[in-house]
């Protein structure tokens, strides 16, 4: 998540210093200012959590205890947001157009991070979301992302807004990894606050989505909530034209620091990737089974 605005001269490259994220520059005064009253217990050791598998092809699905446990997910829609695309850099002028995000003009989108050795936040966000896509139709889920693969442009962040909108989802979720300084490290789930603007509605559901996914990427992953933002792994905003115009639950996920060393091997590594799809899987079955 851009901590600063990208300017359109720096868009022809990602260059080793930036900071970036969603095109989102965030508010002053958010870091430590949330509590949702949220477990802060150690996780359990890393380990994978795989999910139910799907029926056999062909088979009947009766409506019984087993089926219904093996397809928890039947009748949801769920949206994906992989953030950014793999060609944005080539093309600023699309990019940087600014957009009504409801508190202020943002660009359509921007670049993304990378890694201090050049993996891009488009890739990552890409890989998971493919990732817990998959794990989430085994589970009868039916499942939108905003972009087909990683090779385009864009969308914007109102068209992936309007993308979850137009699918009347049940959850939508938004997946980032941060560009902050190398000494920082963690994962934080942003939720939407009131703006007078169309996500009000659904603060509520937003707030209770971010902290099922929260709890669920703790237990799962182990990744240790951040340390530079927010407050036991949740930050709240109204800056995000991704969240503001949502008018369906939906959360930001940033998986951790790819400035940091630490954060970067792990997000490097697709067994780590899995994981983090597992996680992900888990905490929006968790808050849609409620």
């Amino acid at each position: 998540m851009i901590r600063r605005a990208l300017a359109a001269a720096a868009l022809g490259l990602v260059t080793a210093g930036a900071v970036a994220c969603g095109g989102e520059t965030a508010a002053p005064g958010t870091a430590g200012a949330f509590t949702d009253g949220g477990s802060t217990a150690s996780p359990a050791p890393e380990r994978s959590r795989l999910s139910p598998a799907a029926p056999a092809a062909g088979a009947a699905i009766a409506a019984s205890p087993a089926s219904a446990a093996a397809r928890p997910l039947a009748g949801k829609v769920i949206v994906i947001d992989p953030g950014h695309n793999g060609n944005n850099w080539r093309a600023p002028e699309k990019i940087n157009k600014k957009v009504n995000a409801v508190t202020m003009w943002k660009p359509c989108d921007t670049t993304g991070t990378t890694t201090n050795d050049g993996y891009p936040e488009s890739a990552f966000a890409w890989d998971v979301a493919t990732r817990l896509a998959k794990l989430l139709r085994a589970q009868g889920a039916t499942v939108k992302l905003t972009r087909e693969d990683n090779k385009g442009v864009g969308p914007c962040i109102t068209e992936r807004a309007a993308i979850a909108n137009r699918a009347k989802a049940d959850a939508s979720i938004s997946i980032h990894a941060d560009g902050a300084g190398q000494g920082t490290r963690g994962f934080h789930v942003i939720v939407p606050k009131k703006i007078n603007g169309p996500v009000d509605p659904v603060v509520g559901d937003s707030l209770r989505l971010g902290v099922a996914i929260r709890n669920a990427v703790r237990e799962v992953t182990g990744l240790p909530y951040a340390n530079y933002i927010g407050k036991n792994g949740i930050d709240r905003r109204g800056d995000l034209g991704g969240l503001n115009l949502s008018t369906v639950p939906k959360v930001f996920l940033e998986t951790g620091n790819m400035r940091n060393p630490t954060d970067a091997r792990k997000m490097k590594d697709p067994a780590f990737r899995q994981r983090l799809a597992e996680a992900l899987a888990k905490g929006l079955r968790d808050y849609l089974s409620r």
